[in-house]
């Protein structure tokens, strides 16, 4: 089983609360809008972190992190990304690409609003951890965690970091 903590739009904001969370997890998964190194720096040295780059991000971010990260975790196809829409509103760059070959969990970030669907057509699940950073329109600073194991992806939880 592996615990995964995922993050997004931190804006080169990190704090000891966040730091605490990443600790309990066995990777880190950033979907964009990093903001920093310090940000990914911090969550490299407690944890393996994996990230893609929003529309925030300068070029050495982008030259260190991919914009479309898909790998495998277990046995679950995972595509992060930062703009990537949700279900039924898929982002026009990636709707033929997501339809022709849709992971089991894709994950997207940009919007601040947290938010985890079930996509029925696709059969596929969506998570966006909303923001943890302190800059946005979003009131509550949220992050999700969640384990996959084998092919099951379970255990999810919304962190709920107070207000920005």
């Amino acid at each position: 089983m592996t615990h995964i903590l995922l993050l997004s739009d931190t804006h080169g904001y990190i704090d000891d609360t966040i730091l605490k969370y990443a600790k309990q997890a066995d990777e880190i998964w950033h979907a964009g809008d990093i903001g920093s190194f310090e940000v990914t720096d911090a969550l490299a040295e407690i944890k393996p972190v994996r990230a893609v780059y929003g529309n925030i991000d300068d070029h050495k971010i982008q030259k260190e992190f991919p914009l479309d990260n898909r790998f495998t975790c277990e046995q679950v196809p995972v595509w992060i990304t930062h703009i990537g829409g949700y279900p039924n509103r898929y982002d026009r760059r990636i709707r033929e690409e997501i339809k022709q070959h849709p992971p089991k969990l894709f994950i997207s970030g940009h919007s601040h609003i947290l938010k985890v669907m079930w996509d029925k057509k696709l059969n596929l699940l969506h998570m966006n951890p909303g923001s943890c950073g302190k800059n946005g329109f979003h009131q509550v600073r949220t992050m999700l965690r969640f384990d996959i194991d084998n092919k099951e992806i379970k255990n999810l939880e919304v962190i709920e970091l107070g207000k920005r």
